[in-house]
């Protein structure tokens, strides 16, 4: 079974000045314990992929209304969560998932949202016919059978 698991740091929320500048970075201590726990995580066959993200201040959101599309740059004061990382891990049950998420060594406040991937073999036979893309399947859209979305 494949989980995201999502990091919404403290730091990234509205309202925090720090996470609020596009220059900002985790302090070196943070990233070398996060590292030791991705390399935990790599050593244990668990880990697909990962990846820190950068401040909301750099982002861009495009929204999608009665067929117009509109960008809004960040930060975005009405957020009550943000994103700022996330693993893709390849365990053997959701509990197992959420014993890794406890283990990270996350700050005061920060959350981890744990959700299980859709497999394309979870879905009736006419949606796994509608999913299949042997184009999207050689460009990488995983290393797996076959993932919606």
């Amino acid at each position: 079974m494949r989980f995201m698991m999502l990091m919404i740091p403290k730091v990234y929320q509205p309202g925090v000045a720090e996470g609020e500048n596009p220059g900002f970075a985790p302090d070196p201590e943070s990233v070398k314990r996060m590292m030791e726990y991705n390399e935990r995580l790599a050593r244990a066959g668990a880990l697909i992929a990962l990846d820190g993200l950068r401040p909301p201040a750099d982002a861009a959101r495009v929204s999608f209304r009665e067929g117009k599309t509109t960008v809004t740059d960040g930060p975005y004061a009405e957020a009550k969560e943000v994103l700022g990382g996330y693993w893709v891990i390849q365990v053997k049950s959701r509990e197992e998932a959420i014993e890794w998420a406890r283990q990270c060594p996350a700050g005061d406040g920060d959350v981890i949202e744990v959700r299980q991937i859709f497999d394309i073999e979870d879905m009736p036979p006419e949606t796994q016919a509608a999913g299949k893309s042997e184009i999207v399947a050689r460009a990488g859209a995983g290393h797996r059978k076959g993932s919606v979305g």
